[in-house]
């Protein structure tokens, strides 16, 4: 092995064995001596029984019961602190697994959503990674830090078990040290050999388990549930699920039957080593060459030793812990090479001038150019609106905008400073979008509007701008009504009632702060009375805020101050509605087509 491999394999297992501190030290030392504890009582118990037999095999007549009362107490004190001992392992093992499992899914969390844009977090390279520190042991070989960093805690134990029956054999029979620890040994190293086999097998098919993971969530899923019961896609969805499982599994099922049919090599290893010595240690019991006393305690201790290095099991779970550790290196170090400098975004009391200067964009892994030396103006205090047919690129703008990915090529400036990763949490501060496709969290009404401390009346405000009240009022708890059925006293709102409740949420920024409100489609699911309400109340916030409006129904941009349309990923058209509407161009045509499909479907009714 490369002397780099061999430095980062020992970096990871010093790593993973760091990782115990999370659990505390309490914990962590309790844990080491119930384990030590745990591992040397079978080689004590050889011990006493080999000075157990010895005495009794000495004495005679009443003095029997004399030289086997010392034995006998201290078989019974090893039997009493390994029962304790063996109490105490499983809840010292559960708080130690899950508290560095806690602290690492904590890291994970805090790596993922430290980045500024969400690019990185859509590569598969990156969401593979991702999943491999956490180490779901659901899904293949890998274990989770925390089981990994148990299983090495267990191998120092095992270790120091190992060492004591040798220390055993060698007091009684040290010949038979060398034959026991070469032939266990060998049973461990071959088991961990082939578990690794397999478990290099099972990661040939994490792309299929991704698959199969989207399927499994769509099996439980309330939304999914019900395209697959309308359209009767339950057989065709399972068949789905049953071929990448399938896929997945079909070279580990290989891999793990040869490794069954080799299983003789292990019992030839361990008849190698147990039965010469067993063979030759009770023949010269028999022959009085030795005594039974020394044939008890080889027996006990070399049962000891393999079941001290045997199994390999230890560094199955280590190996798989390790991969765990590999992977949030990988990927810390793949986040962190996205630049995170530039220019702080200092807060003023006017909304700012932003400027798209020449911006090209293409989404990472695609060449598909969305935006193509696009040039914009969002000027302070005005209702602008974007509008183009789908695909134009209207919402990778807003993204662009928000500062979720950064320019191909180009710059988007405010108040003449660069929109860069520095600056994206303070640029946050002056912004509140409602996306397209916004976010339902399960959590109260009012948690899904503010997401931290309430402002009471700038809540209230907001839901009267978003025309949210009269749903409110209609709620079991008012704010505190939870927004989901599955929780206990929740409902559910309609499409149209989420809507108003996502834009009470922009709107409540506003009020606290925010400078720049950004609507995508934000009245998609309204009736035409409650949209022309919502619109008229948000125009009320241009001037001391600047509003950007994307929508498809041209009707409702017609009050803006600015109309641009966006096509071929560049601004063609710029100007009021009526500007726009004398220029007879696309907007103009758009417009007519709209309004004479509207006014036919009035002539219908």
């Amino acid at each position: 092995m490369p002397t780099s491999s061999v430095h980062g394999a020992l970096r990871h297992r010093l790593l993973l064995l760091r990782s115990v501190r999370a659990a505390g030290t309490p914990v962590v030392a309790s844990l080491a001596a119930v384990r030590l504890l745990t591992a040397v009582a079978p080689a004590l118990t050889a011990a006493v029984l080999g000075m157990l037999v010895g005495r009794v095999d000495g004495a005679s007549g009443s003095g029997v019961f004399r030289a086997a009362l010392l034995p006998l107490a201290l078989f019974g004190a090893v039997l009493l602190l390994g029962y304790l001992a063996q109490s105490a392992t499983a809840p010292l093992e559960y708080l130690l697994r899950w508290r560095v499992d806690g602290a690492q899914r904590t890291r994970i969390a805090r790596l993922a959503l430290a980045g500024p844009t969400v690019g990185a977090l859509e590569s598969p390279e990156v969401q593979t990674l991702l999943r491999g520190a956490v180490g779901d042991p659901d899904h293949g070989p890998d274990r989770t830090v925390g089981t990994g960093a148990l299983a090495l805690v267990q191998q120092l134990a095992q270790l120091t078990g190992a060492a004591a029956a040798c220390a055993v054999l060698a007091r009684y029979a040290w010949w038979t040290v060398p034959l026991l620890l070469m032939t266990a040994a060998g049973c461990g190293a071959r088991h961990y050999l082939t578990g690794r086999t397999a478990n290099g097998t099972w990661r040939f098919a994490d792309r299929e388990e991704l698959h199969a993971d989207m399927w499994r969530r769509a099996v439980v899923s309330p939304s999914e549930g019900k395209d697959i019961r309308v359209f009767g896609l339950a057989d065709w969805l399972v068949r789905r699920l049953r071929h990448h499982i399938d896929v997945a599994n079909a070279p580990l099922w290989s891999c793990t039957d040869r490794m069954l049919r080799g299983e003789w090599i292990t019992l030839l290893l361990v008849c190698a080593g147990l039965g010469p010595a067993y063979v030759a240690v009770t023949l010269d019991a028999v022959h009085g060459r030795t005594s039974v006393a020394v044939q008890t305690a080889v027996l006990a201790a070399g049962y000891a030793l393999y079941q001290a290095l045997g199994s390999g099991s230890q560094l199955l779970r280590i190996s798989g812990a390790l991969n765990a550790v590999r992977c949030f290196e990988e990927v810390r170090d793949l986040l962190a090479s996205v630049p995170q400098t530039g220019p702080d975004l200092p807060r003023t009391a006017e909304p700012p001038l932003v400027r798209f200067e020449r911006v090209g964009f293409h989404y990472p892994g695609s060449e598909r150019t969305v935006l193509d030396g696009l040039d914009l103006e969002i000027r302070p205090g005005e209702l602008l609106a974007v509008v183009g047919l789908n695909g134009a690129g209207k919402s990778t703008l807003i993204k662009l905008l928000a500062g979720l990915y950064r320019p191909s090529s180009g710059r988007i400036t405010a108040d003449g400073v660069p929109l860069t990763a520095s600056g994206s949490a303070a640029w946050r501060e002056r912004l509140t979008v409602v996306f397209q496709d916004f976010v339902r969290y399960q959590l109260s009404a009012a948690e899904n509007v503010t997401l931290r401390p309430v402002d009471r009346a700038a809540l209230g405000a907001a839901a009267d701008d978003a025309g949210f009240t009269p749903v409110l009022e209609r709620l079991p708890a008012g704010w505190d009504t939870p927004l989901a059925r599955a929780r206990s006293g929740g409902v559910d709102l309609s499409g149209g009632q989420w809507q108003q409740l996502v834009l009470t949420r922009a709107l409540y920024a506003v009020r606290t702060g925010a400078q720049l409100l950004v609507l995508d489609e934000p009245t998609a699911h309204l009736d035409v009375r409650t949209e022309f309400e919502v619109f008229r109340r948000l125009a009320e916030h241009r001037g001391r805020t600047s509003v950007v409006l994307i929508s498809h129904r041209l009707s409702t941009v017609r009050q803006a101050d600015r109309i641009v349309l966006l096509d071929g990923g560049r601004i063609i058209e710029s100007g009021t509605h009526d500007q726009l509407m004398a220029l007879g161009g696309g907007y103009a045509g758009l417009f007519t087509v709209q309004a004479e499909r509207f006014a036919a479907a009035g002539a219908a009714e």
